[in-house]
């Protein structure tokens, strides 16, 4: 996009934002006493349509209304890809489970023109790897010789998340859009962490940790890795030396609080993006905000759902970018 592009996009964009919801929003919803009601309240802001029947069909709409947002404006497929990626390599792991054992599931994908799942088992199945991207292709054959020989799904996984993560940072680093860039760090960087501690909880050791984590500039991994196979004190101990010392504290609460740290932490770097005029960070400022908010009231309208008490809603609820 030239520079007179962006600046029409991001004024798209602001007018946009003025709709997104508030802090306030989520938690007039989350007080709401039924999922109905929560319905009717998105509805009357201009979610879904009037004849939206249920909670998923106004959630499918809304994903695919933010996902148009990015067709519309013209932003190119440089970028576009840094924010799918999360579906391609998800997409990616179901396609590798499904040719190498057999179990069948064509709800388990998301929808996806580029990667779809009947393409990617096409792909798997006939070993034609070639075909994929660089950086899918030698993770895809790894991920399928891994479960051919072993049916260990757990090391399948981490070998496509790390694959998924790698590509974030290398194709951020092409658009050389500093935005962009330091997102995909704090993504990489977060994830990171979190392979740590669920390796550190489940006993992990050093070279299985090591080969899930991504590098990023934030710290070394190999000493992260280390850190986390010697236990949760080593673990904080070397984070709480790190840019990340709050996530060391949320650690230490729990899982969950270390969860919300991480999406909170992101709305945080992408609320710098308000100022920004010309370059497609408001753009994708614009695509996470959408992206966080319809996660929360996917949560809350789950909670509604199945009766959940309001304080398991309050306990999960993230910042709001709008």
């Amino acid at each position: 996009m030239k520079d007179a592009d962006y600046i029409y996009a991001v004024a798209c964009i602001r007018t946009k934002e003025k709709n997104l919801l508030k802090d306030s929003d989520i938690q007039t919803i989350s007080g709401l006493a039924s999922e109905n009601a929560v319905l009717t309240y998105l509805i009357d802001r201009g979610w879904g349509t009037h004849d939206t029947k249920d909670a998923e069909q106004l959630l499918s709409m809304e994903e695919a209304r933010t996902g148009q947002v990015l067709t519309e404006l013209g932003v190119g497929e440089d970028v576009t890809d840094i924010l799918m990626f999360r579906e391609y390599f998800h997409n990616l792991k179901t396609a590798v489970k499904q040719v190498c054992t057999g179990i069948e599931d064509p709800k388990a994908y998301y929808k996806s023109s580029r990667f779809d799942g009947e393409k990617l088992k096409l792909i798997i199945r006939e070993n034609s790897f070639d075909q994929l991207p660089e950086y899918m292709s030698k993770a895809a054959e790894k991920a399928k010789d891994v479960m051919l020989t072993t049916r260990d799904g757990q090391r399948c996984d981490s070998i496509i998340d790390r694959a998924c993560l790698d590509a974030m940072i290398s194709e951020a680093d092409k658009t050389k859009d500093s935005f962009l860039v330091d997102y995909a760090e704090s993504k990489v960087a977060t994830a990171d962490i979190k392979v740590a501690v669920r390796g550190c909880d489940t006993g992990k050791s050093y070279d299985f940790i090591i080969e899930a984590l991504s590098p990023c500039k934030a710290f070394d991994v190999k000493a992260l890795a280390k850190a986390a196979a010697a236990g949760r004190d080593e673990l904080l101990g070397f984070l709480s030396k790190t840019e990340y010392s709050e996530a060391a504290e949320a650690i230490g609460e729990s899982f969950s609080s270390f969860e919300k740290w991480c999406d909170d932490f992101m709305i945080k770097k992408i609320l710098e993006q308000k100022t920004n005029i010309q370059s497609v960070g408001p753009i994708v400022a614009y695509y996470l905000a959408r992206q966080n908010e319809i996660q929360m009231v996917r949560i809350i309208l789950t909670a509604k759902a199945n009766g959940f008490p309001d304080q398991t809603i309050s306990e999960r609820v993230r910042k709001m970018y709008g």
